[in-house]
């Protein structure tokens, strides 16, 4: 029995004591930037509504839950939770009750998500290297589309830059070297930068078959995240969004788009040219961004989504290959998964959204064979 009390949802029992509507900066301390206060901000410039809460749990306290939510039909919308919920220290580290607990998650907010067909996670827990963590089960069930890549590579920036390279494969270690050797100079000149950014990301859309967002979308966050750093009173800065871009002889090659906040540090876009590919400019780009990451007192480096194992049949193995070739450890998460209110409103949508992204599959696969 769930009884609400204006802002607040108590639970008599189970994972979850209690629930409260929250201003947005209440997620200004949660582990993930997809969970930050920042990122609700920015998401809201795109047709997103972003809705905090803090969420007392039977195990190990209050933490802060950024909910994402966007109109799909009039009077429909779906609801969205990026990586969360984030769970309080000292809650059982067994992904079958972590799911329980985000099932009874998904109960407890539906009163707060009026008109809502569906809430989507992308549950935070994952496994490392060879194992997968277990599926998800009913209620929930496998969204059509990942929104967050439950796939991924990070870099323990804890260690000293040596042992960083060491951990690298040969080659990897012989093309930022090459890189350097044969001139290609990288520099960081942030939202400066973004028109160089956007031509070649359109150059690699072109490339490889991908859709790409219009440059406000890049610009936009630049200044969320210039905001965030501007407000922060202490003087002490826990986040800044970098551009770094390689260029040789003037010709630019390629750019990339990295995110610093706190301990953790997120390639989020890179893009490249046709040109001098000979050059490496594209290991140079991840070491400069790895060194800056680690004097900046990032403790991982997160290189943001691989295809799920070694297949050199899949349309992005040559992205596997070069992200894994930095060392690290590979982590998988269970993917998105839909907590469903309103099955058929569901069903209409997850049938369109899967048609999506078959045609997007099929456009990268031909650009690929």
């Amino acid at each position: 029995m769930v009884n609400i009390n204006k802002d607040r949802i108590l639970e008599g029992a189970g994972f979850i004591k209690g629930i409260n509507c929250a201003d947005l900066t209440v997620c200004e301390n949660a582990d993930s930037f997809l969970q930050s206060a920042m990122w609700g901000r920015f998401k809201s410039r795109f047709g997103w509504e972003a809705k905090a809460f803090v969420v007392d749990w039977a195990e190990g306290g209050e933490k802060p839950l950024l909910v994402l939510s966007r109109r799909i039909a009039p009077g429909i919308i779906m609801a969205y939770i990026p990586w969360g919920p984030e769970l309080p220290e000292g809650f059982p580290n067994d992904p079958h009750v972590k799911e329980e607990a985000a099932a009874e998650l998904a109960h407890a907010l539906r009163p707060f998500l009026p008109g809502a067909a569906f809430i989507r996670f992308d549950p935070p827990w994952f496994s490392v290297d060879g194992d997968f963590p277990p599926e998800l089960s009913a209620p929930f069930k496998r969204a059509a589309a990942d929104i967050q890549p439950p796939d991924t590579v990070l870099i323990d920036l804890a260690q000293g830059e040596e042992a960083i390279l060491a951990a690298m494969k040969p080659k990897w270690r012989y093309n930022i070297a090459l890189a350097e050797k044969r001139g290609v100079v990288v520099t960081s000149d942030g939202e400066k930068a973004l028109d160089v950014f956007y031509r070649l990301l359109k150059e690699t859309a072109a490339r490889d078959g991908i859709a790409i967002r219009g440059i406000e979308y890049y610009r936009t966050l630049f200044d969320e995240c210039g905001k965030e750093a501007a407000a922060n009173g202490s003087g002490e800065v826990h986040l800044k969004l970098h551009l770094y871009t390689a260029v040789h002889e003037g010709d630019a090659l390629a750019a990339i788009i990295v995110l610093f906040r706190g301990k953790e540090a997120s390639y989020l876009y890179g893009a490249s040219a046709n040109i001098k590919r000979n050059l490496m400019a594209s290991y140079a780009l991840q070491w400069r961004a790895m060194q800056e990451a680690k004097a900046f007192g990032c403790k991982e480096y997160d290189l943001f989504g691989i295809p799920p194992d070694e297949n050199p049949e899949h349309p992005m193995a040559g992205l596997y290959r070069f992200k894994t070739g930095f060392g690290g450890r590979i982590i998988h998460r269970s993917g998105s998964w839909d907590y469903i209110y309103r099955t058929a409103l569901c069903a209409l949508f997850s049938g369109a959204e899967r048609l999506r992204k078959k045609i997007r599959d099929r456009r990268k696969r031909r650009v690929s064979g």
